[in-house]
């Protein structure tokens, strides 16, 4: 209900149309404790919906249903221990790239702009380059050791005495957008980026991880309620420590979206220093 309550007011805050419905339905397939017998779907009407439509991801009639081990997998905050869970990279490959100094850049003499970031250094290698389709190596960096890598689509910026001209800021929007579609922020006291693959063909969901957070919560809180018994059983499993950690982490993750949406700031945890 942190969840629920917490999306109630970013939509109603950005005045964001929604059903008051949760918006999301979940199911189990199997009597097995597993996390690919968990099911959840989101609904055209409702709160989930709103934060879909927020997004800029809009919900279907015919929304495919995903498992909850799939959810998971979506989710960089604990990608790690999903592979530690589910030692199959064969089916489940890593999803995640970290990267570092996430920036965009633009040259003044062609009026062109585009987004660029670097690699940790045991990442800089041709495979990384593999996996992330529409990057390439920007050669104006010494890449000897560590990779600055950059976006191959570039977007019109005519910039006179920093103020943008004509509708350059509008096609940085869209260009930001698409951008920040791969991108994955992890709430800690750092700076920690990831961009997502693209070049997988299965179990990739296509959805915000605020969004995915919310549906697999809503299934978790659903069990709790009406099957705990079975919760208890997950909990139980080979995959206790993964769901530990999603119980654990989610709701950190999922404030701090909601709070940095609503007031364009960004948050960090207290008490560390460098």
């Amino acid at each position: 209900y942190c969840l629920l309550n917490s999306t109630k007011a970013l939509l109603k805050f950005k005045g964001v149309n929604f059903n008051l419905k949760h918006g999301v339905s979940g199911k189990r397939i199997d009597k097995q404790a597993k996390l690919q017998n968990e099911f959840i779907q989101i609904k055209p009407q409702g709160v989930l919906s709103g934060l879909c439509s927020y997004f800029g991801q809009q919900v279907n009639q015919n929304e495919p249903v995903h498992t909850i081990k799939d959810l998971f997998y979506n989710l960089p905050f604990i990608h790690r221990s999903f592979q530690l869970t589910y030692n199959s990279p064969a089916a489940y490959s890593e999803l995640f790239v970290p990267i570092i100094n996430p920036r965009f850049v633009h040259d003044k003499h062609r009026k062109k702009g585009w987004f660029e970031f670097e690699l940790e250094k045991e990442h800089s290698h041709k495979r990384t380059l593999t996996r992330l389709q529409g990057f390439s190596i920007d050669r104006l960096y010494d890449n000897s050791e560590i990779y600055t890598l950059r976006r191959n689509k570039v977007f019109d910026w005519d910039c006179k005495r920093n103020i943008p001209q004509g509708n350059s800021f509008a096609k940085f929007g869209r260009y930001y957008r698409n951008i920040r579609k791969r991108l994955n922020y992890i709430y800690s006291h750092e700076d920690l980026w990831y961009i997502k693959r693209f070049d997988l063909q299965n179990h990739l969901i296509d959805k915000h991880p605020a969004i995915l957070i919310f549906a697999a919560m809503h299934r978790l809180s659903e069990l709790s309620r009406y099957q705990p018994q079975v919760l208890k059983r997950h909990l139980e499993s080979s995959h206790s420590w993964l769901l530990t950690e999603f119980i654990n982490k989610s709701m950190f993750q999922f404030i701090d979206v909601i709070s940095s949406e609503i007031t364009g700031h960004d948050f960090r945890m207290t008490g560390f220093r460098k």
